[in-house]
């Protein structure tokens, strides 16, 4: 109608209207909501202003206007989403908003409506830092969506319930992963690492689980190359990969023809990015003075800044303390015989920006530049201010060295390192996030071992160490190392192994395509034959957790029996004495109560794996045992399985029953499970 599309969200008192936007980055439409429009009052209109700012009540107006409205503008239009990826916990409430439209449209209950929606939501947990996860005490929650609760069909109890780890703890706040986490079938994290943190953080909503099997998987992250690599690099990749090499980014085999690139093209190719990044940061330097009314000599002081020959190291990101932007300060000696060397120089190049409210983060990058103008070293250790993606890009395009050293296992995947070997610039990072992925012994270094540590300012001790190490005992003298002909080939044949090993696998190609295969087509998939046929199937499957969920009670494994089996004789397990060699097998008998469940409701399965010192089960595997029929007379169902003996040291085992359905997301979804006592 060539009229605004407007949306309204309800809240107290009020309802706030959002205009939409579309943009349209490459051939992608990117629609953005904008509640600064006459509709609404003063106070409304700045709910889109800022990303940053504002207290919690900002926060949750924020989060509703994106995750309600977001969906609210998405039907305005037009696009009915099968599937919708909440990334990160702030867009949860958009699952809310399918549930009440669910069960609005369709008459459908709030058991049945979760279910549908869950069905085909996927989450990304994109943080372990608290403060990235957002919280909201009960009263605000009461506040912004007391009038909710009956559109939705519950209580309060019962929606409170949905945003807490543990939904009978009245004293918990209501956590957005955790509603995240709970509407949605498919739950990732962001590297492998942080895959195994984010079991960690949240095995609390799976309280009777393992630790390995909280259903929280990784999908490591990647980085868009034609954005990141430099023209000069990308002509030297067409020239020697092929015209298609971007299209073709995933093929391991093309990039192998990187060592044909001569070393000669590949040195002169960095070190025009290299020139181009010093002359950036000092017209950068120079308008920085500018604005703070410098005179002309403080002005010419930014010409010499930064040697074009000299060993550069970056450093740009977001200065969260958890990242120590300011690590190599602790030993301020080293780092100026470094600096001050004549011989074999070394210079240093900052960017990044803190949260509005992180005063801690503030003052490391206040740090920094006091230290450069403490000690008259601005023309070696340079802050840029205004860290944008213009700066990001010409400083990943022509460092030599990209630093990271974020306190493990804090940094939950971490871009900019990957942006950086995409131009063959060499990683130096502490094993954290996707690094741990990324490092090989003939690429980059890492700094310490993976270590982590409860006392925090003895970990910063040694890492900051540690990085003088490596600067000093392995990095200038690698670059400093020339051929004949000035070429350091020892560097270069670093840089190829880096672009080899990490161009194929930390691209946004790989990461898409990962991303659909695992999450993408089996929830469009699990949608649509969960509301075929008039949401029938969706009905019955949540008819059944329910008659589950009230039978549960009843389960109970009466007895277990045990015996070995060598290959030769079949005799009952000793369990005082359970020596048996790597090869033989045990097998299981259970007679199991059922009371109201059938057979087929149940999966009974045989935990085991190797014990440590404390009796744990530690990674164990899981063996599904058979329904072998009914024990005479008591009600009780058999069941039989067995172990095979694959490895040698103390093993152990023990039985569970886990709901089962053929239409189940998971056997965990229902978190109900029973372990043998």
């Amino acid at each position: 109608s060539g009229r605004p599309l407007m949306v309204g969200v309800q809240f107290p008192g009020r309802t706030v209207s959002a205009q939409v936007w579309k943009a349209m980055v490459g051939r992608v439409p990117l629609f953005l909501l904008d509640t600064n429009v006459p509709a609404n009052g003063p106070q409304d209109r700045h709910i889109t202003q800022a990303l940053y700012g504002g207290d919690n009540e900002m926060r949750i107006c924020q989060e509703m206007i994106l995750g309600m409205g977001g969906l609210k503008a998405l039907l305005a239009m037009g696009i009915e989403p099968a599937v919708c990826h909440m990334n990160e916990g702030h867009a949860a409430f958009m699952a809310l908003e399918r549930v009440r439209r669910l069960r609005s449209d369709k008459g459908m209950t709030f058991d049945e409506a979760m279910e549908t929606a869950k069905s085909s939501n996927v989450f990304t947990v994109h943080t372990p830092v608290a403060a990235g996860n957002d919280e909201f005490k009960v009263e605000l929650i009461d506040k912004y969506f007391g009038h909710y609760y009956g559109k939705l069909g519950i209580n309060r109890d019962h929606f409170l319930a949905l945003g807490r780890v543990n939904p009978e703890d009245s004293n918990e706040g209501f956590k957005m992963p955790v509603l995240a986490i709970r509407m949605s079938a498919f739950r990732n994290g962001v590297s492998e690492l942080h895959g195994q943190v984010s079991r960690r953080i949240w095995r609390g909503i799976w309280p009777d689980l393992p630790e390995e099997e909280v259903p929280i998987r990784s999908i490591t992250n990647g980085v868009h190359a034609t954005t990141w690599v430099s023209s000069e690099l990308a002509g030297l990749y067409e020239r020697y990969l092929g015209a298609k090499w971007a299209d073709e980014i995933v093929d391991k085999s093309i990039w192998q023809r990187v060592d044909q690139i001569p070393d000669e093209e590949l040195w002169r190719t960095h070190q025009r990015c290299k020139e181009r990044l010093v002359a950036f940061v000092r017209a950068r330097l120079i308008r920085q003075k500018e604005r703070r009314g410098a005179t002309r000599p403080e002005m010419d002081e930014a010409d010499p800044v930064l040697d074009p020959e000299a060993l550069t190291i970056g450093f740009a990101r977001r200065f969260a303390t958890y990242k120590r932007g300011n690590l190599l300060l602790r030993d301020s000696e080293r780092l100026l015989r470094l600096l001050n060397a004549t011989d074999k120089p070394v210079q240093f190049v900052f960017a990044g920006k803190a949260h509005p409210r992180d005063t801690e983060g503030k003052e490391i990058i206040r740090q920094i530049v006091h230290f450069a103008k403490a000690h008259k070293v601005q023309s070696k250790f340079v802050f840029v201010e205004d860290y944008d993606m213009d700066i990001a890009r010409y400083m990943v395009q022509g460092v030599d060295v990209w630093l990271n050293n974020p306190r493990r296992p804090m940094e939950a995947s971490g871009t900019s390192g990957m942006k950086a070997a995409m131009n063959g610039v060499l990683n130096m990072s502490t094993l954290d996030g996707w690094w741990c992925e990324g490092y090989i012994p003939n690429g980059g270094w890492i700094i310490g071992a993976g270590e982590e540590y409860e006392d925090l300012e003895y970990q910063d001790q040694v890492e900051s160490q540690a990085i003088f190490d490596l600067l000093e005992s392995e990095v200038v003298p690698v670059f400093y190392s020339r051929s004949k002909g000035r070429l350091p080939r020892r560097w270069i044949r670093r840089m190829k192994n880096t672009v080899k090993w990490c161009a194929p696998r930390f691209n946004t190609h790989r990461m898409v395509a990962e991303y659909t295969r695992k999450f993408y087509k089996p929830a469009a998939e699990r949608w649509r034959y969960l509301t075929a046929e008039a949401m029938n199937r969706v009905r019955a499957l949540s008819s059944w957790k329910q008659q589950v969920r009230e039978a549960w009670a009843d389960l109970a494994i009466e007895n277990v029996e045990m015996h070995a089996d060598d290959g030769r004789d079949v005799c009952e397990l000793n369990v005082r004495q359970p020596q048996l060699h790597v090869g033989a097998q045990v097998k299981v008998r259970a007679q199991v109560k059922l009371g109201r469940l059938r057979p087929e409701d149940v999966a009974v399965q045989i935990y085991h794996g190797a014990m440590d010192s404390d009796g744990t089960i530690r990674q164990g595997q899981v063996t599904r045992m058979q329904h072998a029929g009914s024990v005479n007379g008591n009600g009780l169902s058999l069941f039989e399985g067995t172990i095979p003996c694959t490895s040698s040291g103390q093993q152990g085992f023990a039985l569970r029953i886990l709901p089962n359905h053929e239409d189940l997301a998971d056997p965990y979804e229902p978190n109900l499970i029973l372990w043998e006592a």
